[in-house]
């Protein structure tokens, strides 16, 4: 009797820790939601600004490079210096030319025999001169036709200064949202064994 009652008390303690682990299971269970946190993302964008594309272009024009910088594009700014400076310098290497042999075809039609052309490495005098008058004349058409040609290059490289970054602030507020793309795709048609080629728009809301 003793033993049954020992068996008996021993089923009713494990019977008890059974329903309390249940409870603190569940009672856990409960709880665990309350300790989940979802943290909300918010993307703070930067609002556009419709001026800047003129502002970028007037800097751009008062001083090539300058636009560049106020688009934070410094690793344009030596490109810009560079090409300029490239046709300023064929620019005046050529008026410096067309200098040469104009002066020493005006010297020719007053009558002097003294110009670079009648004289020789040494400096001294010739008979006759390295250059005719000719070749004067066609020495001037040619670095005058260089020296526009040049000065025409330069300008066209200070408006695409300009035009450079105005398009370049247009794009910095350009809307790129992961949300609405467009790629193009292409899949195989299993029917007729062809592919089909087109443009895919995604749109996640």
């Amino acid at each position: 009797m003793r033993n049954k009652l020992v068996t008996t008390s021993i089923f009713s303690f494990l019977f008890c820790i059974s329903i309390f682990a249940q409870d603190k299971k569940k009672n856990d269970n409960e709880k665990l939601p309350e300790a989940i946190e979802i943290e909300e993302v918010t993307e703070i964008r930067e609002p556009i600004n419709p001026l800047s594309p003129a502002k970028a272009a007037f800097y751009s024009a008062v001083l090539p490079g300058l636009g560049q910088a106020y688009n934070k594009k410094y690793w344009k700014i030596p490109i810009v210096y560079v090409a300029i400076g490239t046709g300023v310098y064929f620019y005046l290497n050529n008026n410096k030319e067309y200098n040469r042999y104009r002066d020493a075809y005006k010297s020719r039609l007053a009558g002097f025999t003294n110009d670079e052309f009648y004289l020789d490495a040494q400096g001294n005098q010739l008979s006759s001169p390295r250059v005719s008058d000719d070749g004067l004349l066609r020495a001037q058409k040619l670095f005058r036709r260089n020296k526009e040609l040049s000065l025409l290059v330069t300008i066209g490289i200070y408006a695409l200064n300009i035009i450079d970054a105005n398009v370049d602030a247009h794009l910095l507020q350009y809307n790129v949202d992961e949300n609405l793309s467009l790629a193009p795709h292409y899949k195989l048609n299993e029917i007729d064994a062809t592919g089909n080629l087109g443009l895919t728009l995604n749109f996640k809301f």
